[in-house]
């Protein structure tokens, strides 16, 4: 068993949670449209003999509209407890940058939203922090792959 925390790259970590928190804003803010069921019958070219296959178009609808909300609602859950979980400063960081709105910048948030103000240094320090913490409990969890997000060693000559 391995005891030791990976090294990351902190951009394509940086860009593996960006992608996280945007597919986060479209689920909170983008509403969830229900399928509807084709009532009528059209014709399916089919081959002779059985296919041994059942359609039931009404079923497969009635449970997309139920699942997809659902996996979303828990998708967005889970983000927010991983959230909750990291320290005061991470937790405002994030939420204030990446979870409320699209169009808020770093310097922002560094300047007016933290108080006192923080560095730009600082707070990249804190925000890399908090994305490797994050890295670390999605792959956990099998949202992500660490493989992908580690650093290339030095090939020897």
């Amino acid at each position: 068993m391995n005891t030791y925390l990976p090294e990351l790259d902190r951009r394509k970590t940086q860009a593996a949670m960006e992608a996280v928190f945007e597919k986060y804003r479209i689920y909170k803010t983008i509403t969830f449209m229900d399928r509807e069921v084709s009532v009528t019958a059209s014709y399916t070219d089919r081959p002779h003999g059985p296919t041994n296959l059942t359609s039931d178009p009404t079923a497969r609808t009635a449970v997309y509209n139920v699942d997809a909300p659902a996996a979303r609602a828990a998708y967005c859950d889970m983000v927010d407890t991983i959230v909750s979980r990291l320290n005061e400063r991470e937790q405002l960081l994030i939420k204030e940058r990446y979870l409320k709105q699209d169009d808020v910048f770093d310097y922002k948030i560094y300047n007016h939203v933290f108080d006192p103000p923080v560095s730009k240094d600082t707070y990249m320090k804190i925000r890399s922090r908090a994305f490797y913490k994050m890295a670390l409990t999605l792959a956990d969890l099998g949202w992500l792959q660490l493989d992908s997000l580690g650093k290339k060693a030095a090939v020897k000559q």
